[in-house]
């Protein structure tokens, strides 16, 4: 080698976080925001929560379908849950892959068509595809993921003081040891997290990126591998003759015998109507950190028990914990809290080192910013800061926009990626510290005004939220005005040192910077 091992290691380092380090920020940001997918769309839609998840709910549901979608060939009821408390109806029309969707209002007992919305389900699907389809989506999520992997090993490699670096801020040196501390402190911090969600997000498309030992070991019948893993009950086939439906209410009523700590979370009906329907309960997830699939398929005409399934063989456990561990879907508030900020840490170290990577290369008081240079400043304050300006953007859009408009979802979108474009070319138009703390002071503005205009727009403010214990509404509020301050206290920095240069060098040590 011309340079030793740790210096290889730490080009490595720079280059595999830097070229996919943008794609990686909105990665770790909406991901992080999908811990909370249930509650953010609860907060999209708050006149159509539910408390209840028994007997009761599942019959509603049940009777909705039945009146919209009486041909279906399958049909699907997520029932509510104290962190996703709506009743979620999805249902296939005849010849059709694909399942259809919509959520229940408990007031009318039908399926609301006044303000659609995707809610948190965006965040989550943004975060491995990326709004692209999805087989490019996630191979390019993949790709970056394997790079953040790189990124983080050789970054342990390249820290000698590792133990140090946790206790190590010095917030006054020059720009660059500032952000290389920050960096470094929230590397170490969170780095067991860093490495689990690096790794279990690579386990949760394995199929996909690395199939050849399921295609050799079950001769190319992913279906069959996916049955035994999983214990999916193998799908029934149509008998083609008519029967009606069992009753559902003692079916889910033995269910919650069978599983009173965690309830049921769905239920599938096959073929309803039909001699050979079955109905599938699936268990829900509440306390248990891994995913364990278990789920009881009845006989749709008589409602005989048939089958409980269930696999505990060790490699389905370790995938489970994996899965669990990546998705969160435990209802366990502290730890919950804890995976949340440990994604914003993750979040901000992709950030710091971006930045620490224009700061280590800034130009001399006498030299000219060359392209590349300028590009990377763009790239990094239209993602670092453009970003959560979109995903503000998307919560006033929810709010604003017409309820029965044609398309809402997709208008939704379109603000979001509007935003997103106009801070990249506000980025490249107004370059340096005065471009930072002037998007630091838009995203200010939307997350301190948000619960102004949730009040303006529903009668689920912080007013009513609060003296009633409402905490999804009242947290959701009180989130958006946390990370409001916090932007304001980041665009009030800036400002103040808005005069001073970017970045300056003399006799060859980076002097004060900008960002």
């Amino acid at each position: 080698m011309k340079h030793g091992f740790r210096q290889c290691m730490a080009w490595l380092h720079t280059w595999a976080g830097l070229i996919p380090g943008w794609i990686l920020f909105a990665v770790f940001l909406t991901g992080t925001a999908a811990y909370y997918r249930g509650e953010i769309s609860a907060w999209t839609r708050p006149d159509l929560r539910m408390e209840d998840n028994g007997p009761e709910a599942a019959m509603l549901g049940l009777r909705e379908l039945q009146r919209i979608a009486p041909d279906a060939t399958g049909w699907l009821i997520g029932l509510p849950t104290s962190s996703d408390p709506l009743l979620r109806l999805y249902w296939r029309p005849p010849g059709e892959r694909r399942f259809r969707d919509g959520i229940l209002d408990p007031a009318t007992g039908r399926v609301a068509e006044a303000g659609r919305t995707m809610g948190g389900e965006f965040f989550y699907r943004f975060h491995f595809e990326l709004h692209m389809p999805p087989i490019w989506g996630r191979w390019l999520v993949g790709l970056c993921a394997m790079s953040m992997l790189v990124a983080i090993i050789s970054g342990i490699i390249t820290h000698r003081r590792i133990f140090a670096d946790f206790f190590t801020f010095r917030p006054g040196k020059a720009g660059h040891r500032s952000w290389l501390d920050a960096h470094n402190l929230l590397a170490v911090l969170a780095l067991p997290y860093h490495l689990m969600i690096t790794y279990t997000g690579l386990l949760t498309l394995m199929l996909m990126y690395m199939p050849w030992g399921m295609q050799l070991a079950y001769k190319g019948d992913q279906q069959a591998f996916i049955a035994e893993a999983l214990s999916i009950a193998p799908p029934p086939r149509p008998a083609r003759q008519a029967a009606p439906l069992t009753d559902l209410a003692p079916l889910v009523a033995e269910a919650l015998r069978r599983w009173p700590e965690t309830g049921v979370r769905r239920i599938g009906i096959s073929f309803p109507g039909d001699a050979n329907a079955t109905i599938v309960l699936g268990r829900g997830d509440r306390h248990e950190l891994a995913i364990r699939r278990r789920e009881l398929v009845f006989s749709g005409t008589t409602g005989e028990l048939r089958l409980a399934t269930g696999n505990d063989a060790p490699a389905v456990q370790t995938v489970g914990v994996a899965y669990g561990l990546h998705f969160a879907r435990f209802e366990l508030p502290f730890l919950h809290v804890l995976f949340f900020l440990s994604g914003l840490a993750g979040t901000a170290m992709v950030g710091t080192g971006l930045v620490m990577w224009v700061a280590k290369r800034a130009p001399k008081a006498t030299e000219r910013r060359h392209f590349g240079l300028r590009l990377v400043e763009t790239l990094n304050l239209g993602t670092i800061f453009g970003l959560p300006i979109a995903m503000l953007g998307f919560f006033w859009a929810n709010r604003l926009l017409p309820g029965m408009l044609d398309h809402r979802p997709d208008w939704e979108i379109r603000i979001f990626f509007a935003l997103w474009l106009g801070a990249y070319l506000h980025a490249a138009l107004r370059p340096g510290r005065r471009g930072w703390a002037e998007q630091a002071g838009i995203a200010a503005l939307l997350g301190l005004l948000l619960p102004a205009v949730n009040a303006a727009t529903t009668r689920h403010h912080l007013g009513v939220a609060l003296p009633a214990g409402d905490w999804l509404m009242a947290g959701m509020d009180l989130g958006f005005l946390g990370f409001g301050l916090a932007f304001a206290l980041a665009a009030r920095r800036l400002w103040q040192g808005a005069d001073r240069p970017v970045a300056t060098r003399q006799g060859g040590h980076l002097r004060e910077r900008g960002i």
